[in-house]
C-alpha cells in the first residue's frame, strides 16, 4: 500500500514537469473519495482541451469542484483528502479580479491548517526564467514567488518536479518527516 501523504504537501515545477500526475498519486494513497479543486478557467478552446485531459485521466473516485477564486472556502469545507491544481492559476484569477492576494493567501493557509485530511497543493514555478518585460507579468511572477514561499514554510513536504521526477526539497532526503 502506498504511503499516505503528510498533512500539507506543496508540489512545484515547470510546465509539463509531471506536477499534477505526481500530486494525484499522492492523494490516491488515501481512501477515496478524493476532492480535486480546479482553479483553471476555460477562456478558450485550448484551455478547454487542457481541462478535459486532466479530467479524463482521473477515475470516478474523484470529485471535481471548479473554484477559480473561492479556494480557501473550498478547502475549509472539505471532508477528506484534497488536491488543489493549481495555485498559480488561482493567483492569476485573484490578480485579474483585483482581489486582495495577501488576505486570500492568509485564508488559504488557515484553511489548509484546519483541513481534516491531507492537502496537496500544485503550483507552477515561474521564477526560473527571465525577468518579464511588462509590469503585470513581473507583479504576477513576484506574487507567485511570495505565495509559494509562504506555503512552503508551512508545508510538511515540498516536492520540485523535473522531467516527471520528484526532487524532495522539504524535508531533505533521509530526514525524518
Amino acid at each position: 500500500m502506498p504511503q499516505l501523504p503528510p498533512r500539507l504537501t506543496l508540489v512545484l515545477g515547470g510546465a509539463r514537469s509531471g506536477k499534477s500526475v505526481h500530486a494525484e498519486g499522492l492523494i490516491e494513497a488515501c481512501p477515496a473519495p478524493w476532492l480535486y479543486l480546479a482553479t483553471a478557467q476555460a477562456w478558450d478552446d485550448e484551455m478547454r482541451a487542457r481541462i478535459a485531459l486532466h479530467r479524463e485521466r482521473r477515475s470516478g473516485d474523484w470529485i471535481t469542484r471548479d473554484v477559480p477564486i473561492d479556494l480557501p472556502e473550498a478547502v475549509a469545507s472539505a471532508s477528506g483528502p484534497v488536491l488543489v491544481d493549481c495555485l498559480t492559476l488561482w493567483l492569476t484569477n485573484l490578480i485579474l479580479s483585483e482581489a486582495a492576494v495577501d488576505a486570500a493567501t492568509d485564508a488559504l493557509i488557515a484553511a489548509c491548517a484546519a483541513a481534516p485530511g491531507p492537502v496537496v497543493l500544485v503550483g507552477s514555478e515561474v521564477g526560473l526564467g527571465i525577468v518579464p518585460e511588462n509590469a503585470l507579468a513581473r507583479r504576477f511572477r513576484d506574487a507567485a514567488g511570495r505565495l509559494h514561499q509562504r506555503l512552503a514554510a508551512r508545508a510538511d513536504r515540498v516536492v520540485f518536479m523535473v522531467a516527471g521526477l520528484p526532487m524532495f526539497v522539504k524535508p531533505q532526503p533521509g530526514a525524518t518527516p
